[in-house]
């Protein structure tokens, strides 16, 4: 069967999925009066990822990943049946389809890798989340995507990785918002079955440990008209760390401009078993901002404290100020700086086109081969979304990417991304 015969019967099966779950929706909002609360949407998403090592260091010897695929995301989301607690239920759809890759260019984390080192044709999940609101505070039973301070929500590669357990949310008290949860298992970015939830130090995944389970609790507050937010977050990834939060955003109009800065500061330790041994890490993050008209000015500092790299759930990315999807710069003892220039070509008459440039250098890593690790990376993106006619809405994102290192592998990178999102409901 060819790929495009895959494509057409996958994405076929999605949209039938769509439609009595639409439908149950729709007909039970007349009944019970939550039709405003009910949407469905598809998007599909066409993802182009290269990576070229150009040393290699470390046991991998694999030189480039390169790979092409299409993905298909389905929401189905219904509202609330009436009543003092209302009740619902969210449908998730994800398919990936291989267009492009060989046993020399995997591990992309666009696709799963079979054991005799080739991509899978295609691999899909379907998933549903049981919710339950009193006044405003909500419960999620099932498949989570979090987006916390101690847990980012990383939707960085085809579709997006989601965890299974509950949540609870509680936005009772004006500017405050709550939020606790017990996650036992992790659906990854590439995969579409359940895995074990294992940690990262740095860049370096631990794999050699899992853990039963990641709990976390945490609120923000906004104050200031909003222009102010205090966050103060804990996680733990069960008998592996756990980990503390503090943050303060803010943003002031002066004059023409709007001043901005966002700041933190993370402190993390072994937890229970220790199945990881000691971990002691401090990670403090500034990134300050200015923006006027279409430009926005960066400047950041992150330095890393304590005898070991910044703990993370695999595979995600954080909010740390200086991290990006390429390199982290978050290992032992890492001192880095950022300079990013963002402008959006609408102040030129041009809606939908943005550009990103960013440059962060690091040093001061504690390799632990007797000598000091530095770092450094060059991120240019640019994208832009169909304003009107009959491509409106159509999405285009560049990615290019130079990053250099003395203790890890250089990486040359680039990324094409296009994504369109039909409304169902």
């Amino acid at each position: 069967m060819s790929q495009q015969q895959i494509a057409k019967r996958h994405l076929i099966s999605l949209v039938s999925l769509s439609l009595p779950l639409t439908a149950l929706t729709a007909g039970a909002a007349e009944k019970e009066g939550f039709i405003d609360g009910a949407s469905a949407t598809l998007q599909a998403r066409n993802y182009y990822f290269s990576r070229d090592f150009s040393d290699i260091v470390g046991a991998n010897r694999q030189s480039k990943q390169e790979e092409w695929a299409q993905g298909f995301i389905l929401n189905v989301k219904s509202g609330y049946t009436p009543g003092v607690i209302g009740f619902g239920l969210d449908v998730t759809g994800l398919l990936g389809i291989k267009l492009d890759s060989s046993p020399d260019r995997v591990n992309t984390g666009l696709l799963p890798t079979h054991g005799d080192g080739r991509a899978a044709d295609e691999y899909s999940r379907v998933a549903a989340t049981f919710k339950a609101r009193l006044s405003k505070t909500e419960l999620k039973v099932g498949e989570l995507q979090p987006n916390l301070p101690v847990l980012s929500f990383s939707d960085i590669r085809l579709l997006p990785p989601s965890y299974q357990g509950v949540a609870l949310s509680s936005s009772e008290i004006s500017g405050l918002t709550l939020q606790a949860g017990h996650l036992n298992s992790t659906h990854l970015r590439n995969e579409a079955g359940d895995d074990k939830l294992n940690a990262m130090l740095g860049h370096v995944p631990q794999r050699q440990a899992a853990a039963d389970a990641f709990n976390y609790l945490g609120g923000d507050y906004s104050f200031n008209d909003k222009r102010s937010s205090l966050s103060l977050w804990y996680g733990q990834l069960e008998d592996i760390y756990a980990q503390g939060f503090v943050g303060l955003k803010h943003s002031q109009p002066v004059g023409n401009w709007v001043l901005g800065a966002n700041l933190g500061y993370y402190s993390a330790k072994e937890d229970g078993d220790k199945l990881l041994g000691t971990i002691d890490n401090q990670a403090f993050f500034s990134l300050l901002s200015a923006k006027r008209g279409g430009h926005t000015f960066y400047v950041g500092y992150q330095a890393m404290y304590g005898d070991s790299p910044f703990p993370r759930v695999f595979a995600n990315v954080t909010p740390l100020g200086n991290e990006v999807p390429t390199y982290e710069f978050a290992y032992t003892d890492e001192r880095s700086w950022q300079v990013r220039y963002d402008y959006d070509f609408s102040a030129l008459g041009v809606p939908g086109l943005t550009t990103t440039v960013r440059y962060i250098s690091g040093d001061n890593v504690t390799t632990g081969a007797g000598y000091e690790g530095k770092d450094r990376e060059r991120d240019l993106d640019i994208g832009y979304v169909v304003q009107s006619g009959t491509l409106q809405g159509l999405g285009i994102r560049v990615r290019n990417v130079a990053a250099r290192s003395n203790y890890r592998s250089d990486i040359d990178e680039n990324r094409l991304i296009l994504s369109y999102t039909w409304k169902l409901l």
